[in-house]
């Protein structure tokens, strides 16, 4: 069972608990629970996620050409034959073991074979080339891998209404930029795309992802966490395609260093430490083009630089002092939805 802040706080209100302990209390919770279960858990994790990462791996990014010697039935019929056992495990895993992270990582595993499963039925129907394997599903973008985009969306959405594990939904994350991207063509009207429409598509691929996210967050902001991965999809995908794009222009270089700060701050306010992860990459690196282009010469930017970190800090101790005071008075602007989600995730 998951205790946050607002749970003692609740229980304050309803009399359960004397207002004066929720915070020692809430402070014993975060010290026994650093100090006790966490590092057992984090070991078994990943442990988990490596195993789990390294099936679906296998199965997609590090597949080999000689799968094509099944032939298309053969390799439908053990697509579909370990999915199968992969679901039966990881309903086995939940239901009877109690054990979502590992259950998690099998229905993705299931979802992520749904491609190699739909690619060899159409093989085997003579609707693939020879020359375009399954393996190219992942690196190569082609409208005509649409079928399998859409009948993994619909299994990952099946898989999802049925056991409801959060990691089933990094499959799923994934086929959407994929969709995106093989759509791309078909929206040029030409084959082969240039690189700058694709980075645009990454871009608001990236940013419709991010929304879509924030939605099922705010929805689900009571139980399991399923926005994660299509946080971090959407972030990848958005910072990614920005990052791409090139201009001589040193107020375009600005504008891409404020868009990072301001991930930075969207992290803060939403807690979702992805958007702080780029945002702090991004900042770096326009911090280095005016370290190595701009400023290269100067003696002063580097003294500048660092009375701006120092700011930083500073600003930081005067939002830890008051920090109590100002979340109270922003929450307080906030809808009801958006500020049960932030209060979840204190």
């Amino acid at each position: 069972m998951e205790v946050s802040r607002r749970d003692l706080e609740a229980a304050a209100e309803a009399g359960l608990v004397e207002p004066a302990r929720t915070e020692p209390l809430w402070a014993f919770l975060q010290a026994r629970d650093g100090q006790a279960h966490r590092p057992q858990f984090r070991a078994a994790q990943i442990l988990y996620y490596l195993g789990g990462l390294i099936a679906i791996g296998a199965m997609t990014l590090f597949m080999t050409l000689g799968w094509q010697r099944f032939g298309g039935a053969g390799i439908a019929v053990i697509a579909c034959a370990y999915a199968a056992g992969a679901l039966a495990a990881a309903d086995w895993l939940l239901r009877r073991q109690g054990q979502p992270i590992p259950a998690g990582l099998l229905a993705a595993l299931a979802v992520a074979l749904v491609p190699l499963a739909v690619y060899g039925i159409q093989a085997a129907a003579g609707w693939w080339p020879d020359a375009l394997a399954a393996r190219e599903y992942h690196r190569r973008i082609d409208p005509r891998w649409m079928t399998m985009e859409l009948a993994t969306l619909a299994a990952g959405a099946a898989v999802l209404w049925r056991w409801k594990l959060p990691f089933s939904v990094m499959p799923v994350a994934a086929t959407l930029w994929y969709l995106t991207m093989d759509l791309a063509p078909l929206i040029a009207g030409q084959p082969d795309v240039e690189w700058e429409l694709r980075k645009l598509v990454s871009l608001y691929t990236g940013l419709a992802l991010i929304c879509l996210a924030f939605w099922v967050d705010v929805r689900s902001r009571r139980g399991p966490d399923f926005a994660f991965w299509l946080y971090l999809a959407g972030v990848l995908a958005f910072w990614g395609g920005l990052s791409s794009m090139h201009s001589e222009s040193e107020w375009s270089k600005l504008g891409y260093g404020l868009i990072n700060l301001a991930m930075i701050a969207v992290g803060a306010v939403l807690s979702r430490r992805v958007f702080a992860v780029f945002g702090g990459l991004g900042v770096a690196f326009y911090l280095g083009h005016l370290s190595w282009g701009l400023f290269r010469d100067s003696l002063i930017f580097p003294f500048a630089l660092t009375l701006i970190g120092l700011g930083i800090i500073g600003a930081g101790l005067w939002w830890q002092k008051h920090e109590a005071a100002l979340t109270l008075r922003l929450r307080g602007a906030l809808p009801s939805a958006l500020r049960e989600l932030l209060e979840s995730r204190a």
